[in-house]
């Protein structure tokens, strides 16, 4: 027969063994950082060079994919494992465009000594679980006990960037690219002030029709110098033509020519592809979420 102190002893070790689970459900979860860019440091792991680097490297993965990867650091996930707390990150984040649904987030949990490749739906075929798993195993983990951090986050980003560049997926809209420097705001400043100038410097020199006429092959032929853009050309050429039209009922003062009087090349307007505060810097600008989410899971764990 149990004695009381033998019962009482029991009786310990079962409130004891109803509490434990209790205790994980009353320490609050990790907060989900705000989407501020494509590699999060919250440990202080990168110095700003390897984060910038890696971040340089992404965007323009995205640029040219259209495909959304981010990199994830933080001190601890619990009282969650990896796993879940991943899956509320991309819930939360929604990474990948919105009607393609291609994100990918790799998740350190850099106290915990995990880490986690997660995948959108519309990605796991190209980052099945096992090519995730192989990833961390053979590629990022062994750096990672090496203490090479950014040595592992690199191979590892360009491991999931080669895999999603080898699948068949929508590319984003194709963007006209100018020249070094000049972008498409700055070509169609240059057109607006440049097109008029040549064809009114050029029918003062062939007459209205062929000056007309030469000067919409001039702009053509410059607009695709600088942007390699059969179709942009035809659209300049087109828009200084147009102009030409436009001034055909406009008499043509003598000595149109450069430096003569009724505006020449010496214009107090001269604008050209450097115009004033019009460049944009491609990498700036800040990160937001393409709207795409859908993460069902996919993706696999590791430890180091």
């Amino acid at each position: 027969m149990m004695t009381p102190a033998l019962r009482g002893i029991w009786l310990w070790l079962l409130c004891g063994l109803l509490a434990w689970p209790l205790a994980g459900l009353a320490q609050p979860l990790q907060p989900i950082p705000p989407l501020s860019a494509r590699v999060i440091d919250q440990t202080a792991t990168l110095t700003d060079a390897q984060r910038r680097a890696l971040e340089d490297k992404l965007a323009a993965f995205e640029r040219e994919r259209g495909s959304q990867v981010v990199v994830l650091l933080v001190r601890t996930t619990a009282p969650e494992d990896i796993a879940d707390y991943t899956q509320r990150l991309g819930d939360a984040w929604k990474i990948g465009r919105k009607t393609v649904g291609d994100g990918v987030l790799l998740v350190v949990a850099k106290d915990d000594r995990t880490l986690r490749i997660a995948t959108a739906k519309a990605v796991e075929g190209a980052i099945p679980d096992l090519i995730a798993h192989r990833i961390i195993e053979g590629v990022i983990t062994p750096r990672f006990k090496q203490g090479e951090f950014y040595a592992g986050l690199d191979a590892g980003v360009e491991q999931i960037l080669a895999r999603l560049k080898g699948e068949e997926l929508p590319l984003p809209p194709a963007q006209a690219t100018s020249g070094p420097g000049v972008n498409g705001e700055e070509l169609l400043i240059f057109i607006g002030l440049a097109a008029p100038v040549i064809t009114r410097v050029l029918r003062g020199i062939l007459g209205r029709v062929l000056g007309s006429l030469a000067a919409t092959a001039i702009v053509g032929g410059i607009a695709w110098s600088f942007t390699g853009s059969v179709f942009i050309a035809l659209a300049a050429a087109l828009l200084a033509l147009v102009m030409g039209l436009l001034m055909a009922n406009r008499p043509v003062r003598g000595g149109g020519g450069p430096g003569g009087p009724g505006g020449g090349w010496g214009g107090g307007s001269g604008g050209g592809f450097s115009s004033g505060g019009s460049s944009r810097d491609s990498g700036g600008g800040g990160f937001s979420s393409g709207g795409g989410g859908n993460f069902g899971g996919g993706g696999s764990s590791g430890r180091w």
